[in-house]
């Protein structure tokens, strides 16, 4: 290495990588958790006691490698448009999801023991509200069956909690403590977003809806109606009747059909041809003997 290369700060960068080589004297100052809303403004502070003219500082993400944010005096990539710079600090004007992540600023200066290089490293979290939940409701149920109501959101950070809804006024997590007359064989897990019903009833018809919900904000799905029809004896011991009656009808037809010798004919007819075809068979024979005795 030459002379002139001694005591600097030499960055070699590729693409997206800076490869360091520092003389001197390097240091961190810890790390920081920064926790920002989706859609609002946040900053990644560099603690740096003094900017200084021959300071140099860059700025990087460490997510999948290492990607340039700050380099050369000049924020880089979707940087440039919705954020700015306050000191050695990025203001985030626009906060979104993408932006979460593991932060680094890297400062370096010269002094008596050559090229000193300090580091700060930020974490920045993205709180996101959820979005309209996804709600399954059956549109009909049988009564004193097992039926579950589903609801979930993927968008949500931190995870949402959940709430259902019958026609509009929330359950209760345990229906025991209601005081209104409802059924109280539901379970309602709020981790998962679930409704089961253990033996569904009559009273449990009407309009459901499911509210995912989070420190940032909620969303409700529209309402669907589950209707609970009983268990038709009647329609069954008459389905039972007419299944009954065809087959009793098939057998008379066929009775029927015996009687009139419709399946005697068919018998003659295939016994007259099974005789006609070994009549003939007969005939061949000795005909083909005659043959050979002359």
């Amino acid at each position: 290495m030459s002379p002139a290369l001694a005591g600097e700060f030499i960055t070699e960068p590729s693409a997206k990588v800076l490869n360091h080589k520092a003389y001197g004297f390097s240091a961190s100052k810890g790390h920081q958790v920064i926790t920002a809303i989706e859609y609002q403004e946040a900053i990644l502070a560099c603690k740096y006691p003094k900017k200084t003219v021959s300071s140099r500082l860059e700025w990087k993400k460490l997510r999948h490698g290492v990607s340039l944010v700050y380099y050369q005096q000049a924020l880089q990539g979707d940087f440039k448009d919705r954020a700015e710079m306050i000191d050695f600090s990025i203001r985030i004007k626009n906060v979104t999801r993408n932006d979460a992540g593991k932060y680094r600023c890297e400062v370096s200066a010269p002094s008596e023991q050559g090229q000193n290089l300090e580091e700060n490293t930020v974490t920045l979290e993205v709180l996101v509200a959820p979005a309209v939940p996804s709600c399954e409701v059956p549109n009909s149920a049988l009564r004193g069956t097992v039926v579950e109501l589903r609801c979930q959101d993927k968008e949500g950070n931190p995870a949402p909690e959940y709430m259902w809804f019958k026609n509009g006024v929330p359950l209760l997590e345990n229906p025991k403590l209601g005081s209104q007359i409802t059924n109280s064989s539901y379970i309602m897990n709020p981790k998962s977003g679930t409704l089961q019903f253990n033996t569904v009833s009559k009273m449990d018809s009407g309009e459901y809806s499911c509210e995912a919900r989070n420190s940032v904000g909620h969303r409700r799905c529209p309402g669907k109606r589950m209707h609970v029809d009983d268990l038709n004896i009647s329609v069954i011991i008459a389905a039972v009747v007419i299944v009954a009656l065809v087959i009793s009808v098939f057998g008379l037809g066929v009775c029927y059909a015996q009687r009139k010798g419709y399946f005697s004919k068919e018998t003659s007819f295939q016994k007259s041809s099974s005789a006609s075809k070994a009549t003939t068979m007969s005939e061949n024979d000795f005909k083909h003997t005659k043959s050979f005795i002359i």
